[in-house]
């Protein structure tokens, strides 16, 4: 491995990064080397400091709040902000966008970096902008009209335009934070695509991600990073590394099962159905999202909700969960047997009803409030008396929870902005375990959240179902669904196209289902 090293030509040199918050060492001499022209993954358990690293190398972490070195191109760096970094060509993409979905796509790719007039800095040049954008967009194989709102694009569409904003800024060093952690296979696939060949065209990445087999396809150097440290650095030129090896070294054992066993088996009894259930979409009342659709849900049952991006899944759960989307809906919601009419939240949530949110930072938390207030906030009136919070029964709840789901911080007065993505997802789960619901609509409950974490996630769905409880899991990855589910259905342009058991479901079979009747349109 050292010979191979001096080899190699090193772009990017981060020697002995500590870096701590308070009296939590967040990183711990930490050493990376990234060789020009690569494709470097790191990976890590959440909380593990990969995001962390990241920050201190585009300067949103400054120099001098942190001890150590960046050498960048041979050249010792003091980056101050994000701006002194983007200025070397190192370029940042978030897991959560920045971009501002009411200006176009022209626009959020100059914003801050505006081409403006020759007779005045203060006039944009919309010629020379649209044209641009036109250039970098076709680099990146998006074929939108950059006067495009980046509201009406996809998520997969805005990674592009956030790629071709990075690559307007002349960029030498790209770093991918959970690039794919909301896009399906066939989008998630593309990128890496996308990836792959502007790393044959002699661009450089550094991409975080817990989907291990992405990892394994397009990475030529795998870092991993345990507990703030660095434990190793694998080579993976001929891309023959396997997930279990990485897992090994992320959790310092080998991950045997990926799915924990369900000791219990689903009642025969009908808890949770769904009847001709009809949506339109809130601005185009013509177009229909969810299309006379059908399910039920059995008592310590995990029902499995399939389908491509923008097939209609979140759509029906936020439809479901009190008419939170969505406009003319119609249909019937049954539990146990009886019609129940929930218009408002509060009424899905008074007949036993939670939606645990895919987008658990924008929907899901209150990121500047503590793990105390959102364990509690879904359910107020279990720890108030005459409408007076009862603060020291919230603790006690909120530490309570913390032991059972195992999270890792400092305290429960600690805010869920500061925790990593699984810790803020437990703290999510425990909100509306607390609430005590019947069902639960779990979308995208383990999305951008490592293996270990998915596992102890996975463990608490089985625990719920062996109370008694309902579970609709709407999942991106197939292994997840077949891993977790009792039943499936798949769902394709707004409708249920296939319903298959466990024992009859294969990623071969749910993707024909959604093929086939893509074709018999």
């Amino acid at each position: 491995m050292a010979q191979q090293e001096q080899e190699k030509d090193i772009l990017l040199e981060m020697r002995n990064i500590t870096k701590r918050f308070g009296k939590v060492t967040a990183l711990s001499n930490v050493n990376l080397k990234v060789a020009r022209g690569e494709v470097h993954a790191l990976v890590g358990e959440n909380g593990a400091g990969k995001s962390t690293l990241m920050n201190v190398l585009s300067g949103i972490y400054p120099y001098g709040s942190y001890e150590g070195d960046i050498v960048f191109d041979g050249q010792t760096c003091q980056f101050n902000t994000i701006k002194d970094s983007e200025a070397n060509g190192i370029v940042i993409i978030h897991q959560e966008l920045a971009l501002v979905p009411f200006l176009s796509i022209a626009e959020n790719m100059f914003l801050g970096n505006e081409r403006t007039a020759a007779f005045s800095d203060k006039v944009m040049d919309w010629p020379r902008t649209i044209q641009r954008s036109k250039e970098l967009l076709d680099l990146v194989g998006l074929h939108e009209d950059p006067r495009t709102l980046i509201k009406d694009i996809g998520v997969g569409k805005q990674q592009l335009v956030e790629i071709a904003k990075a690559i307007g800024k002349n960029v030498r060093l790209l770093i991918l934070d959970e690039p794919t952690a909301s896009l399906n296979e066939t989008d998630s696939k593309a990128l890496l695509d996308l990836i792959a060949y502007f790393r044959d065209e002699g661009m450089t990445s550094i991409i975080i991600s817990h989907k291990l087999n992405e990892i394994s396809y397009i990475a030529n150097s795998i870092t991993v990073i345990r507990d703030g440290s660095t434990i190793e650095t694998i080579d993976n030129t001929n891309h023959d590394v396997s997930e279990d090896r990485i897992i090994a070294g992320m959790v310092g054992r080998a991950l045997t099962d990926r799915f924990p066993p369900r000791s219990t088996k689903p009642s025969d009894e009908v808890l949770f159905e769904v009847k001709d259930w009809t949506v339109s979409h809130p601005l185009n009342h013509d177009r229909k999202v969810c299309d006379h659709v059908n399910l039920n849900i059995k008592k310590g049952e995990v029902v499995g909700l399939s389908g491509l991006m923008g097939a209609g899944r979140t759509e029906l759960a936020q439809s479901v969960f009190g008419h939170y989307y969505g406009a003319n809906i119609s249909g019937q919601v049954l539990i146990n047997g009886k019609e129940v009419t929930l218009n408002s939240v509060q009424d899905a949530i008074d007949h036993g009803l939670a939606y645990v949110t895919e987008d658990r930072k924008g929907d899901g938390l209150l990121l500047n409030s503590s793990i105390t207030m959102n364990t509690t906030l879904a359910a107020l009136n279990k720890v108030s008396s005459h409408n007076i919070l009862d603060q020291n029964k919230e603790i006690g709840i909120a530490e309570d929870y913390r032991k059972q789901l195992n999270t890792k911080c400092s305290g429960v007065s600690q805010n869920v902005g500061n925790l990593s993505g699984g810790n803020q997802q437990k703290v999510l789960l425990a909100k509306w375990m607390f609430a005590d619901p019947d069902i639960l609509i779990l979308d995208e409950p383990t999305r951008g959240i490592d293996v270990g974490a998915k596992y102890e996630i996975y463990c608490i769905i089985n625990d719920l179902v062996a109370q008694g409880k309902a579970v609709l899991m709407i999942s991106s990855e197939l292994p997840e669904i077949l891993g977790m589910c009792d039943r499936i259905y798949v769902m394709n342009e707004g409708k249920i196209v296939a319903e298959m058991p466990r024992a009859e479901a294969s990623q071969e079979s749910i993707m024909a289902a959604i093929l086939r009747s893509s074709a018999a349109k």
